[in-house]
């Protein structure tokens, strides 16, 4: 009989025991949230900040829980915000995906937010807010790059097909796709010719943005600074 009760008192301890393990399991709460990268800045101080247009990074949110302790990625589960959005917006379709609008410079903050209202395992913790940072930057124009004071030319392409595009005057480099490509090369008042060349798969070139254009040809009075665009297609 002894032994029976005995059996019987290891059973119910055993079941105990698994209840608690089961509802530890299950009773996850998140404490914390890192945003990967932690700091991000684009551009240069010679490139004008509207070219910084369309920039993009890619943003992850990794969770942090106890109970058990572990880390997710959970990206695609929180609300993402820019304290400026004249700077940089984040994508409505593909979480985390953040956008350099080409309207302003300096830092701002990107926010990965979750608001739970209870922990995996339904404990009530209702309006429980975490939330996760980092900076964005984009890198205000000076106009001055290697010091010379001359005017900033600056080359872009209007897609990723290959091509390129030499000066003459010479004084841009070696200019190819995808770019972008500046200087500060030609004194101000120079007039810049420049010529599209495509190559690969690519057959012609268009100039989207330019002062004056001759077939694959781009003239640019630099009496200023200048921003060109040319596609290959």
């Amino acid at each position: 009989m002894t032994r029976k009760w005995l059996a019987i008192a290891v059973l119910v301890l055993l079941a105990g025991l698994t209840l608690n393990l089961a509802s530890c399991a299950h009773d996850q709460e998140l404490t914390s949230i890192q945003v990967q990268p932690s700091v991000e800045t684009i551009g240069t101080s010679i490139i004008p900040v509207a070219a910084d247009a369309g920039q993009q990074v890619q943003l992850r949110a990794l969770g942090t829980y106890i109970h058990p302790p572990v880390t997710k990625d959970i990206t695609n589960e929180v609300t993402w915000a820019s304290n400026d959005t004249q700077m940089f917006t984040l994508s409505t379709s593909t979480p985390g995906l953040l956008t350099a609008t080409g309207n302003a410079c300096g830092a701002t903050l990107v926010s990965a937010t979750v608001t739970t209202n209870s922990s995996e395992g339904g404990i009530s913790n209702s309006g429980a807010i975490v939330t996760g940072y980092m900076t964005a930057e984009v890198t205000c124009f000076t106009g001055t790059g290697g010091g010379s004071g001359n005017p900033v030319l600056l080359v872009q392409f209007a897609n990723g097909n290959a091509g390129s595009v030499t000066s003459s005057p010479f004084g841009l480099g070696t200019c190819d796709s995808p770019g972008p490509c500046s200087t500060q090369n030609f004194l101000s008042g120079t007039v810049v010719t420049l010529t599209a060349t495509p190559s690969g798969s690519s057959t012609t070139a268009t100039w989207v943005s330019c002062p004056s254009v001759n077939g694959n040809a781009c003239s640019v009075d630099m009496t200023g600074d200048a921003i060109v665009i040319v596609e290959f297609n």
